[in-house]
């Protein structure tokens, strides 16, 4: 296996930064939980300004401005231009709201934002309008589409898979087939916030998503990755293996399947209020960017450490010959355990070293 570009115990590829929990949409799911109103906590613009020069030192591969909505921050667009000065390669996810209108999309592109991220829940206003609780969402996010990419800004879409809209994957795959976008992010969803544990799907439905794009990926142009479903790596593995008789794999065609990021490892979140954690899902903060560097708390924090340590995993993650690939979503297996090294329990696979270990202990 190709290694990574990036060595993880130095710099993550991502880092999100939560500028606001703000927003005026109601999602389903929501990580954080969002409200209308801003907290007054949130780090100020000059505090921001100081985030992102910490950033540029940590020197991830991107920084992701993320939510609540970017757009209910009035120095959006102030942030956006002075990280692009200083080097950052910036991305945004904003929610498709009357804030974002198309100036706003066409000011972020001129301020030199590098790509933009949509939230597509459905195949159709019927599913996708549920999801986010606000009726129109599906088509102005259709029209939101064709505007950035009228004005040559790079769009990813996200979606987030549970029970609400499983059976519309199909068709949601179908319309993405032949749309102009860079890559497909499809989450699987970790119950913090709004997310409930019974909206999550069953392990061997994941396996049928799974299945679902590695069929898609072999007939598109973009990318398609998971995020908090690192077990498609393992899937990748297989499908590779069965295919050529090796474990070897095109690092081209599959590199973003191939990537180990995981919670904490290549990876790392800034809350609105300043709080460094692995990820967004697993918001157990590890110190704050106001009293330390956002770098220091990446390399050098315990937690941190563990999370980008394959053989601290526990269960059957820790005898799992794809541990170092894989290693199972640590934000739901702390949502779900308490333990963000307990085994991924929403895994159907079962290492040989695991039955191996049971015949030796009840021998």
């Amino acid at each position: 296996m190709k290694p990574p570009a990036f060595d993880f115990n130095d710099r993550p590829l991502v880092l999100v930064w939560e500028m606001t929990q703000a927003c005026d949409l109601t999602c389903l799911h929501c990580r954080a939980e969002a409200q209308p109103l801003r907290h007054p906590g949130e780090l100020t613009t000059a505090e921001a300004r100081t985030l992102l020069e910490q950033v540029r030192e940590l020197d991830p591969g991107v920084l992701v401005l993320s939510g609540g909505d970017p757009m209910k921050r009035p120095d959006v667009y102030e942030l956006v231009r002075y990280g692009c000065e200083l080097g950052l390669r910036m991305a945004m996810t904003p929610s498709v709201t009357p804030l974002l209108t198309d100036e706003a999309i066409r000011r972020l592109a001129r301020e030199g934002l590098s790509r933009i991220a949509f939230s597509l829940d459905g195949s159709c206003a019927g599913v996708h309008d549920s999801f986010r609780g606000v009726a129109g969402s599906f088509a102005r996010t259709i029209e939101v589409i064709n505007v950035a990419r009228s004005v040559s800004l790079p769009v990813q879409i996200n979606t987030t898979v549970s029970r609400h809209n499983l059976a519309d994957l199909p068709a949601m795959a179908r319309l993405l087939s032949t749309a102009d976008i860079e890559l497909w992010s499809v989450f699987f969803l970790v119950p913090v916030g709004r997310g409930q544990a019974e909206q999550r799907i069953s392990p061997q439905e994941y396996e049928e998503v799974f299945e679902l794009l590695w069929s898609l990926r072999q007939q598109v142009p973009f990318e398609i990755k998971s995020t908090e479903a690192p077990h498609y790596r393992r899937f990748v593995m297989q499908k590779l293996k069965a295919a050529r008789g090796t474990e070897g794999q095109n690092p081209e065609r599959f590199r973003y399947s191939s990537l180990n990021v995981n919670d904490g490892r290549g990876f790392v979140f800034v809350s609105h209020l300043g709080d460094v954690c692995p990820s967004g899902f697993l918001p157990v903060p590890v110190g704050n960017v106001r009293q330390t560097h956002v770098a220091e708390l990446y390399r050098k924090t315990p937690l941190m450490q563990d999370l980008r340590n394959p053989d601290a995993l526990g269960g059957k993650c820790g005898l799992c010959e794809f541990r170092k690939i894989c290693g199972g979503s640590r934000a739901r297996s702390w949502a779900l355990s308490g333990d963000p090294l307990a085994a991924e329990p929403d895994c159907v696979y079962q290492p040989p070293a695991l039955a191996k270990a049971a015949s030796a202990s009840s021998g």
